[in-house]
């Protein structure tokens, strides 16, 4: 058998794990030599209801970004893990699924929100300022208002979301927002607009 097989039959053996509800397997696939394996772990602890704040938080350092990537999807349903390393991370696609899993808290730290209000208008990749202004309209902070206003005009897609994002405010700032948006030259950045009007 070679190296490749043995990889693929770990990789379906913690699958089956998972739907078989065997933990002890599931568990010590977490330390697995291959990402995937790592990945499908904890995949596999979360549908057998065993996947804890320490998995995931031990997770979000992972060496691959593919594995705190999978661990930040995850921890949008555990509201006790603190995402605040994975919204410093230094691949953009962890970092933007971070942001997406903290507005799918209830709440968050000052040190969460503080962070996501510094990446809505500073970090160099767009689908990450995209993400955070949507985090910051879904947490409804006021303190998040400045920058979902900034965002408001940034590129395109940035600027759907963060019109949407303005939903859970009011007053003039946002009235003007609202209305600029109605007139911008992106088709859906007017439909979002629109959206928050009717």
């Amino acid at each position: 058998m070679t190296t490749n097989d043995e990889t693929f039959d770990r990789r379906r053996a913690v699958v089956i794990a998972g739907h078989e509800g065997n933990e002890a397997f599931a568990r010590d696939a977490l330390t697995d030599t291959d990402h995937t394996v790592r990945e499908l772990a904890l995949s596999a602890l979360h549908r057998i209801g065993t996947l804890t704040d320490v998995d995931l938080t031990t997770a979000l350092t992972d060496i691959s970004p593919l594995v705190r990537r999978r661990a930040t999807e995850l921890a949008a349903l555990y509201p006790t893990v603190d995402l605040l390393v994975a919204l410093h991370d230094n691949d953009a696609l962890v970092t933007e699924v971070a942001a997406w899993a903290c507005g799918e808290h209830v709440a968050v730290s000052p040190q969460i929100l503080d962070r996501l209000i510094e990446l809505t208008t500073t970090h160099n990749d767009p689908i990450v300022r995209e993400s955070c202004a949507a985090a910051l309209g879904a947490i409804g902070d006021a303190k998040g208002l400045s920058a979902i206003l900034a965002a408001c005009n940034d590129k395109p897609a940035v600027r759907r979301r963060a019109v949407l994002a303005l939903a859970p405010f009011d007053g003039p700032e946002v009235d003007s927002a609202i209305d600029a948006a109605l007139q911008d030259r992106d088709w859906q950045v007017r439909q979002s607009a629109e959206d928050l009007r009717r």
